[in-house]
């Protein structure tokens, strides 16, 4: 699995190398600012990206847009974005293909080295994970799912985490079958045609964020 690592900080990106490559991971471009990381995302033999949101020169969402025209050009392209700070606007923009393959993580929890490892092939696999406290704020920010039951938006948060029906049933401590049928219940109530179950699950999702 090659990866593009995209990270001003050069400690940290030395860092992150260190630990990608140690995981069985190839970096194939380690860079830090914004145009260096557009030529490195043209090469095709990249399988994913690992990007800071904020690069050179404004520091602004120099990452974000290269994620989003990456995925513009390679539909369906694994990228996980760090940020510094909950900004779930960045999520959602990510999340607008309903393609999968995205993460958003803060960059306290690369300090947490198997969860981000595990998080970033769950990315590279098709997944979704979004960051917990992403996920808390949205939830206190924004109004319930008036369709949802109180249940259903548990399982709705946790399946923005990224986690499987499994880890659901573990956390809420039900079974597999119980998971499944209130997430069938989510895809009814949040209008979602039938298709890809990962497809509904990043809808349902970003449909979530849209609120």
């Amino acid at each position: 699995m090659r990866l593009v690592l995209a990270e001003d900080h050069a400690l940290l990106r030395a860092g992150l190398t260190q630990l990608l490559e140690s995981h069985g991971f190839t970096v194939a471009a380690a860079v830090d600012n914004a145009a260096d990381l557009d030529t490195a995302l043209t090469d095709p033999t990249v399988d994913a990206a690992v990007l800071d949101v904020r690069l050179p020169p404004t520091q602004t969402d120099e990452g974000l847009r290269a994620a989003i025209a990456v995925r513009r050009e390679r539909p369906g392209f694994p990228v996980m974005v760090l940020s510094q700070y909950v900004e779930h606007l960045y999520a959602r923009e990510l999340l607008a293909s309903g393609e999968g393959s995205v993460g958003y993580l803060l960059k306290n929890r690369v300090s947490d080295v198997a969860e981000f490892v595990e998080g970033l092939r769950r990315v590279v696999a098709g997944g979704t994970v979004l960051d917990p406290e992403v996920v808390a704020t949205v939830m206190a920010r924004q109004q319930p799912v008036d369709r949802l039951s109180a249940r259903e938006r548990e399982v709705l948060a946790l399946m923005a985490e990224g986690r499987s029906n499994a880890a659901i049933a573990e956390r809420l401590v039900v079974t597999e079958k119980a998971v499944a049928k209130h997430i069938n219940s989510i895809f009814t109530k949040l209008d979602l045609p039938l298709g890809s179950d990962d497809h509904r699950r990043v809808r349902a999702v970003l449909t979530w964020l849209r609120l």
